[in-house]
């Protein structure tokens, strides 16, 4: 049986990725609209308990997955939007996270100054930051002359022990750079198959070194890719 409770249980545990309305964020964080024309019953309570990708396991709820499953598989409810039910749900927050909303113009960019984002250089030892440089491109303003606009990145860098600082993280110009980790100057980049939306790993075999990402790509409408992609360093 659906319940104000469920739909509480919903929020608190799915809504901060696929939201208070079900629709999400793909492909990042998929629509859960319709899902049980998708999915059974069984498939949803298993995708709850043991997650899947990004999605951790929400084994811990029990019996409650089911409750969960119910309501998406039936859309309905009982929520009231009565203050008195409220207070009496056990599963209900006064203050949560309702999903990955992301601020944009009518364009589909931030509509705050450009950089819209930035790599930064840290001195730990005097707590200033030492650079701060634009980081990453939108292609399609860079074809109008607008470059160093920044961008959504996600993904870490990596440093070799010769002052190299390798990263790919930016979403949309799909790029792989190498900078000098004490200046920030740009020393070397190229364009992946998708972006290199993770950090990279660098190994050795026989005495050289390389350097290696995963091209997943796919964040706030980027494209999607599945390569690994590996670079010999001189």
């Amino acid at each position: 049986m659906v319940t104000h409770e469920t739909k509480s249980l919903y929020k608190n545990n799915c809504g901060g990725c696929h939201g208070d309305d079900l629709k999400g964020a793909p492909p990042t964080f998929p629509s859960l609209v319709d899902i049980g024309k998708r999915r059974s019953k069984e498939q949803l309570a298993t995708i709850i308990r043991q997650g899947t990708g990004r999605m951790p396991a929400f084994d811990y709820l029990e019996r409650k997955v089911d409750e969960i499953v119910e309501f998406l598989e039936t859309g309905k409810d009982s929520d009231s939007a009565d203050p008195a039910a409220d207070a009496k749900d056990p599963n209900w927050l006064k203050y949560r996270n309702e999903g990955y909303i992301l601020f944009r113009d009518p364009e589909g960019y931030p509509p705050t100054t450009p950089p819209w984002g930035t790599l930064n250089a840290i001195d730990l030892n005097k707590g200033v930051i030492r650079w701060q440089i634009p980081f990453g491109e939108y292609p399609e303003l860079v074809a109008k002359g607008m470059k160093d606009t920044g961008s959504d990145n996600y993904g870490g860098p990596v440093v070799t022990a010769s002052g190299l600082l390798f990263i790919g993280a930016t979403s949309f110009d799909k790029k792989f750079h190498a900078y000098d980790k004490m200046t920030g100057k740009l020393l070397w980049e190229t364009v992946l198959p998708a972006a290199g939306n993770a950090t990279p790993s660098i190994y050795e075999i026989h005495g050289r070194e390389y350097v290696v990402i995963v091209c997943g790509g796919g964040k706030n409408g980027a494209a999607s890719g599945s390569s690994i992609v590996a670079f010999a360093l001189p």
